[in-house]
């Protein structure tokens, strides 16, 4: 037996405002979100914000008097790019309720979102498939410098 217009438009109503309550609460949380990561090498904590914005870097221990240029760089980049893609990750986890349909009312079919095209390839990445830190591969810096950090 269908569900007379009156009271499914009703529900459609409730879970409405509750999804908007839900957006709202999501919104003040994500503002206030931040991640730091360490470097591999731990020389650099790097702090990402609520929008991906690099909000804070530190040097520990004094390892950047020993490291050139270049080494110092990598650690920088790395810990930067590790903590603004564990705040877009998080950004991703907090919106996902919103992203699916209600099991309630099925015509609220929720909203798509490409999070590879808002955040980039690598958000969509297992951690377990992004190279290895201190191993073979090529540091970051090394795309945009030469070998010794000429362009």
């Amino acid at each position: 037996m269908m569900e007379p217009l009156e009271k499914r438009l009703e529900k459609a109503m409730a879970e409405l405002q509750a999804a908007q309550e839900a957006v709202a609460r999501t919104e003040r949380e994500l503002r206030s979100a931040s991640f730091s990561v360490l470097s591999s090498d731990r020389a650099v904590r790097a702090t990402a914000g609520p929008q991906g914005e690099l909000t804070g870097i530190e040097f520990l221990e004094n390892k950047y008097r020993d490291m050139s240029p270049q080494e110092l760089a990598a650690s920088v980049l790395e810990a930067a790019s590790a903590a603004r893609l564990k705040m877009n990750r998080h950004v991703m986890k907090a919106m996902a309720p919103f992203t699916e349909p209600s099991s309630d009312i099925p015509e609220l079919k929720g909203f798509e979102l490409d999070w590879e095209r808002v955040f980039g390839p690598e958000v969509l990445r297992e951690d377990d498939e992004t190279p290895s830190r201190g191993g073979p591969a090529t540091p970051a810096w090394r795309d945009a410098l030469g070998d010794e950090g000429e362009d």
